[in-house]
């Protein structure tokens, strides 16, 4: 599978799309900025748990600042006007020793489709490698589309933290 920082590789959608999903890289953040103002406000609100209109500097070198080992990031990209755009992307951060919390988002146009899917599988794969022992997801409780996702992917239901979300967990090992 090589490292998460060099991984790339070519999928088909559903209905037939070939895409590309790849690890992010520095030069991404025009590209991720534009992926993420075709989002809707529902949408963003659903991935951050708030109407997220703007994204501070600090809230940008987070999102772009990768190590590929507490932090990795990967986007799907699309051909769009001659050139590969940013579709969605996802990502896992390292919370404790041996586990890490997920979370993906997709442009609205490409919901559906089965990106963040194809996301969360590499994502799934890359942190199994990388010697995890647990993923876990914190989802809206009525983004009932992004918790099918996860469930199909194996997460489970755990305790509740608050009555807004869904604790979800996969185990690893």
């Amino acid at each position: 599978m090589g490292t998460p920082a060099s991984f790339t590789c070519r999928e088909t959608l559903r209905d037939g799309t070939a895409i590309e999903i790849r690890a992010l890289r520095p030069e991404d953040e025009v590209g991720m900025l534009s992926a993420l103002d075709q989002t809707s406000t529902q949408t963003r609100q659903l991935r951050f748990f708030a109407p997220k209109r703007h994204f501070s500097d600090r809230e940008r070198a987070y999102f772009m600042e990768i190590d590929f080992v507490n932090h990795v990031a990967l986007v799907a990209c699309a051909k769009g006007a001659g050139r590969d755009v940013i579709i969605g992307g996802g990502r896992y951060v390292v919370a404790t020793p041996g586990c890490a919390e997920m979370a993906f988002v997709v442009v609205d146009a490409w919901q559906g489709r089965g990106v963040g899917t194809l996301l969360a599988q590499h994502l799934i794969a890359l942190a199994r490698e990388a010697g995890l022992a647990e993923l876990i997801a914190e989802v809206m409780s009525d983004n009932t589309a992004m918790r099918r996702v996860f469930e199909r992917l194996g997460f489970s239901p755990a305790a509740k933290r608050d009555p807004q979300t869904v604790h979800l967990t996969l185990k690893l090992t």
